[in-house]
Order: C-alpha cells, then sequence, then structure tokens
C-alpha cells in the first residue's frame, strides 16, 4: 500500500504529539491571559515621565515590563506553535495574528521606555545602580543601551516605529505561508515505482536515493514549483531585505549587516573573515566533490547527486525509540544530571515528532521563560533525523539550563551562542558513532556523513551568509532585487562554492527562494560560526573530561547575561579572532584526506 499522503494529524498518537495543553489547556485560557496582557500593555505607557525620578520607578517598572512581555512570549509561542501544527487551519493562524497584533501593541506602548532611560544623565543612572541590589539585575541590560544610545530615537520616532512592526514583518509571514500552506510540489515514482508526494519533509531524503533518476525527478519537481511562484517570491523577498536596509538607514547605522551584528555586539570583522577564512579553503570541497562523483561512478556531478550517499550501505530505517537510545548513548560524555534532565522532558513530552498535512517543515526548538522547551520535528526514520534530535536538544537543554539559572530579562539566548549548544551534541554523536562501529564500510559511511554534516553546515551556510551580503548592499545601492538578478547572483555563487567540475543544473539557480532564514537576515552565518566553536569544545569535553564538561555546563547557563563572544570564553572558546574558524578548515581537510585514503 502506497503511503503518497501524509496523514492527518488527527491521526498521530498523542505519545508522538508535544503536550502543548501543559501551556494553556484551551482557547479560554489563552483569551484571559491576552485580555491581561492587553490590559498591562496599556497601563504600562503610565510609567512615561516617571523613570529618572527614583530607582524605585526604575525598577518598578523593569519588573512590570518583564511581567507584560513574559505574558505576550506565552502568548504567541502557543499561539505559534498551533499553528505550525498544521497551518490550514484559521483558528491558530487568527491567534497568531494576534498576538502579533498585541505584540506591535505592546511595543508601541513602551517605546518610550529606552529613550527615557538614555534621557537620564549617565551619573545618575550608573547611582541608581549603586543605591539597589535589586536594581542590579538589570546591570547588563543598562549598560547596553548606552552603548546602542547613538541608535536609540526619540520616543514619537520609537513609537512609530514600534506601530509598524506588525507591517515590517508581514513579509515573513507571506512567505511562511506561501512555502508551508500553499506551495505543492506534486509526485514522483518512488525506487519501487510507487507513486509518493514530494514535500518539505521528504525532499532530502529523496535526494539521499541512490536511484539517480529519483534523486532528480525530486530535484526538479521542488525546483520547478519555486520557478512557478518565482515573481511573488522575489517581490516578497525584496522588500524583506528593503526593510532591513531602510531600519538600519533610520537608526543610523553604516548598514543593514551593523545593524543586524550590533544586537549581539559583533564586530564585522567576524563575518567578514568567515567568508574570507571559507572561500581560501574551497578547493577542500572541490576535491570532495571528485570524490562524490568517483564514488558514484558518474561522469559528472550534478546538483541533485550532491547529497546522495557516498557508500552505499543496506538502508536501516530508525525507530524513533532507537533513535533516542543512540541520542542518549552519543551524550554520555556532558555527564548524568544531562541526561537526567533530557530524560525527564523526554517523559514530559517535549517533543512533536512526526510529519502531518500543513504542518510546518524542518525542525526547531521553541518555547517561552515559563514553558517546556518543545522541539517540532519531522521524523522521517533515517539516521539524519537522529542527528536532528541531537541537534534540537541541544538547543532545548540551552534553553532549559538558562531559564532556571537566569531571570526573565536574561532567560533567552542569541542564535551565535545556540548554534553552539546544538552543534555540541552533534558532534559528540558522530564522534561516538564512528568509535563505536566495527563494521569496515559503516564506519566509511559515517566518516562521509560527518563531512557532509561539516559541508552543509559550514560551507553551505556561508554561502548563504555570503549571497545575503550581496543582496543587502546592492538594495543599499539602489539595486532593484529582481528574480532575474537575485537567481543570477546564486547561481555565480554556488559554482563558486562547488566548483567547476560540478554541472550546474539550471535550476539550482531557484535555490534562494526556498530558504526560510532569508527572511531573518544575517542569521545564517552563526551555524557556521556555532559549527566552528562546537567542534573546539567537544574537543575538549572528550579529551579534558570533567573540567571541560562542567566549564561547558556552565556556559549553557549564562542565557543572555553578557555579549555572546564574552560568554563562549567561559567555554574556552575566542570567536574574535579567526583562529577557531582556521581550526575547522583544517579538520575539514583531514577529512576529506581520510576519506580518500579509503575509498
Amino acid at each position: 500500500m502506497s503511503d503518497a499522503k501524509l496523514r492527518e494529524r488527527k491521526d498521530i498518537p498523542e505519545k508522538y504529539k508535544w503536550n502543548i495543553e501543559d501551556m494553556y489547556a484551551g482557547e479560554e485560557a489563552w483569551e484571559a491571559d491576552f485580555k491581561k496582557a492587553e490590559a498591562a500593555a496599556d497601563a504600562f505607557a503610565g510609567w512615561s515621565g516617571r523613570l529618572g525620578d527614583s530607582w524605585e520607578n526604575l525598577l518598578g517598572a523593569f519588573k512590570d515590563r518583564d511581567a507584560l512581555w513574559l505574558d505576550i512570549e506565552r502568548l504567541y509561542v502557543y499561539s505559534r506553535m498551533r499553528r505550525d501544527e498544521d497551518n490550514r487551519v484559521s483558528l491558530y493562524q487568527g491567534l497568531c495574528d494576534r498576538a502579533q497584533t498585541l505584540m506591535a501593541k505592546a511595543a508601541a506602548a513602551g517605546s518610550f521606555f529606552t529613550p527615557e532611560i538614555l534621557e537620564i544623565p549617565r551619573e545618575k543612572l550608573l547611582g541608581f545602580l549603586s543605591e539597589s541590589e535589586e536594581l542590579k539585575v538589570y546591570e547588563h541590560v543598562l549598560l547596553e543601551m548606552l552603548r546602542e544610545k547613538e541608535h536609540i530615537l526619540s520616543k514619537p520616532e520609537e513609537n512609530i516605529l514600534a506601530q509598524m512592526s506588525e507591517v515590517t514583518s508581514a513579509t515573513n509571514d507571506i512567505f511562511t505561508m506561501l512555502n508551508n500552506a500553499d506551495i505543492k510540489f506534486g509526485t514522483i515514482l518512488d525506487e519501487k515505482g510507487e507513486e509518493k508526494e514530494v514535500t518539505h519533509g521528504r525532499y532530502i531524503g529523496f535526494l539521499e536515493s541512490q536511484d539517480r533518476r529519483v534523486r532528480k525527478d525530486a530535484f526538479e519537481r521542488m525546483y520547478t514549483a519555486y520557478e512557478n511562484q518565482i515573481n511573488t517570491i522575489a517581490t516578497t523577498y525584496s522588500y524583506n531585505t528593503k526593510v532591513d536596509v531602510v531600519s538600519a538607514r533610520i537608526r543610523k547605522y553604516p548598514s543593514a549587516l551593523e545593524a543586524a551584528l550590533s544586537g549581539d555586539n559583533i564586530p564585522v570583522s567576524v563575518y567578514d573573515n568567515l567568508i574570507a577564512v571559507v572561500n581560501e579553503h574551497l578547493p577542500a570541497v572541490h576535491r570532495y566533490m571528485e570524490i562524490r562523483r568517483k564514488a558514484l561512478n558518474l561522469d559528472q556531478v550534478h546538483m541533485y547527486d550532491v547529497y546522495a550517499p557516498l557508500i552505499q550501505i543496506p538502508e536501516e530505517e530508525v525507530t524513533y525509540e532507537a533513535a533516542l537510545e543512540q541520542v542518549r548513548e552519543g551524550l554520555a560524555p556532558l555527564g548524568e544530571q544531562y541526561l537526567k534532565d533530557m530524560e525527564a522532558g523526554l517523559q514530559a513530552r517535549w517533543i512533536d515528532v512526526y510529519e502531518n498535512e500543513g504542518k510546518t517543515s524542518g525542525a526547531y526548538s521553541f518555547g517561552s521563560y515559563d514553558s517546556f522547551p518543545y522541539i517540532l520535528l519531522n521524523f522521517n526514520s533515517k539516521l539524519k533525523d537522529v542527528f536532528t534530535i541531537a541537534h534540537e536538544m541541544g538547543h532545548s537543554m540551552h534553553s532549559f539550563y538558562t531559564r532556571q539559572a537566569q531571570p526573565f530579562v536574561y532567560g533567552s539566548h542569541s542564535i551565535f551562542t545556540a548554534e553552539v549548544a546544538s552543534t555540541v551534541n552533534e558532534n559528540l554523536l558522530m564522534k561516538h558513532m564512528i568509535e563505536t562501529e566495527t563494521d569496515p564500510e559503516k564506519k566509511k559511511y559515517l566518516l562521509a556523513l560527518h563531512i557532509e554534516e561539516f559541508r552543509t553546515t559550514v560551507f553551505r551556510q556561508t554561502m548563504f551568509a555570503e549571497f545575503e551580503k550581496l543582496t543587502h548592499e546592492a538594495a543599499e545601492s539602489g539595486e532593484v532585487l529582481t528574480a532575474e538578478w537575485l537567481s543570477a547572483k546564486y547561481a555565480e555563487l554556488n559554482a563558486k562554492y562547488f566548483g567547476p567540475d560540478v554541472f550546474q543544473d539550471p535550476l539550482i539557480a531557484l535555490e534562494w527562494a526556498r530558504i526560510p532564514h532569508f527572511y531573518r537576515a544575517f542569521y545564517v552565518y552563526k551555524y557556521a560560526t556555532g559549527y566552528s566553536a562546537a567542534a573546539a569544545i567537544s574537543d575538549k569535553i572528550l579529551s579534558e573530561g570533567k573540567p571541560a564538561q562542567e566549564a561547558y555546563l556552565n556556559f549553557l547557563k549564562t542565557g543572555e547575561s553578557d555579549y555572546p563572544i564574552e560568554l563562549l570564553k567561559i567555554a574556552g572558546v575566542d570567536m574574535s579572532k579567526p583562529e577557531p574558524i582556521e581550526a575547522a578548515m583544517k579538520t575539514f581537510e583531514a577529512l576529506i584526506t581520510e576519506l580518500e585514503g579509503c575509498m
């Protein structure tokens, strides 16, 4: 019997769905919190004009702000996760829209907050800190405001921008709806001749098929669907980029890139160093593509060949339960407490496991400060899905430890540090699998998989980062980002990264159109920097044992209590320098050499 059609959500057993009811038992409770937050947003404006009167007023306003945004965060996370369960359900589309509207309203109501604090003389503000131990909790926040002072506008201007936030985020929502609810890719015949629907969740699986015809058919179905929508998507992305550019200009940043990096206090040199160092080592990727050509016995590698496993071992389906056991074994170097806390999360149903009709594609870790750190999966019983669990569990455990140790104001974490937490888990799992595998062919398979993970996380994400830099620089210089321009630039980058011996299938020029992360600009580079930092940290944990383990767990508890580069130093890595990227490149090249020697 063919499983060409995805299951509806109601047909998936409860034990494989996240326990979102722990947040709200039903929509009535959500509505009650919504009304409470709405009233609190209105009331918060009452602090305007009073913040500099005393440290008591400033502390009271901070506490009220935290309480308000804690409620709003919970409202948004719940409605967004409910929508992600099935994007076709209008009820949750509506709740999510209302939560976003409330966020914009609260931002507008509190738009006076930072400008008014910055009107307080520096000496007086620092005096408030010395007078109140409670207020000292907010010291890093206040010093960060002072650092960013030149980019904070007047109260009326901040109010206008806050009211516009709902509109300026529209491009992301439009793409999400198009990409997850509306676009369809049709069906192909699989290796057995059975008709299968091409979906986001199944696409990579098709590209990993040993049957080249299946790979080619899936590739063409996917990109033909985007080609049919390319002008709409190009317009959406173009306006998304314009919002970044205009927002940066309004806030007096030299560029959209500098505006994006400023929040984490990351020097532009970190971004530029990543691209420069990776570009310098692209010949290693080109060597890898030649290994791929020989291993797959191809005259020439096409873009639909770049994910096919180099080693053909009997395909084994991994059950979800078996995948969890592999993750437990791989993460053992993180210690008993880490494993115990992770197990409690699994039992509490943090994870939404399987793909269903209308479910948001991909995987993520999400949650509010006072909820579980939930995980969305689209588990497809492949080995890569095991690594996805480890990756997202890294994010969720990071959130779990941070929220235990930090107050709400520091209870999140920057993507710069978050990607380290996820990738340490992946590296530990991979090293464990390679070291414990006794079958030479399977070990070779895992080695090739490790290289592929490295390529897609460091080289692919850096290519994306370079594309974003090009598009924003073009928009800043007045270039019109048409579908033709975007596709031509992407094709040039793709050719550079994969090398002259890989055939550049024309449809690959459209790949930019299917990348959701591009709607959160200058985000993807953090995957590459995070992977490089994680490689160093995981090596320390395995070689140094308990001291490195404890240092890493301390890092997981820091949240946003300092700038990302400073926090990573706790775990023993300095990302302000190019050395970690260089070290990662040497590791990649060593893996390529090792693979060449055993092929």
